[in-house]
């Protein structure tokens, strides 16, 4: 009896095993390289987002400032990166100066100085591949603002026509 149960019982042979294996490991690496691409591009996603949403913010304060100024100073004499100047309709002055301080990463942040508040606008700014640039003949503001995030970098520059002097 024992010859006829060993007669009809049919294992794996070692071909078919050494082929389960070799499937198994080929779907566990596409598994685990998937998974590494995954979190791998959505890191350096988010790095390149957050550049971009930092210069998108600076470049949306100076433009909303710059606009109203009647008086654009590029290159303040007390350190400032942009100064802008204007009179409201009823008469008052106002005065906006954005700075660039240091900041834990080694690079700088943006920060807005108007009416006695400090606001910070942006960060991770490159301070070597930003700058500002008033042309007195086109009466154009232009502002490069670089990001590095990580190692993404994103640069945009704006030009702003202020409103014109009274």
């Amino acid at each position: 009896m024992l010859k006829k149960l060993k007669g009809k019982q049919r294992g794996f042979t070692m071909i078919e095993l050494l082929v389960i294996i070799a499937l198994t490991g080929i779907i566990g690496t596409a598994a685990t390289m998937s998974i590494h691409q995954i979190l791998t591009g959505t890191a350096l996603s988010n790095n390149q987002n957050t550049a971009i949403n930092q210069v998108r913010n600076a470049g949306h304060w100076i433009s909303r400032d710059a606009q109203m100024a009647n008086n654009v100073t590029d290159s303040p004499e007390d350190g400032n990166f942009l100064k802008l100047t204007w009179t409201s309709w009823s008469g008052g002055n106002h005065i906006v100066a954005y700075s660039l301080l240091e900041s834990s990463s080694g690079l700088k942040e943006l920060w807005r100085d108007y009416d006695g508040q400090r606001t910070l606008i942006a960060q991770y700014i490159d301070p070597y591949n930003t700058n500002c640039t008033w042309h007195e003949v086109t009466s154009i503001l232009t502002v490069t603002m670089t990001a590095t995030v990580g190692d993404k970098t994103e640069t945009r520059t704006f030009k702003i026509r202020p409103r014109p002097v009274d």
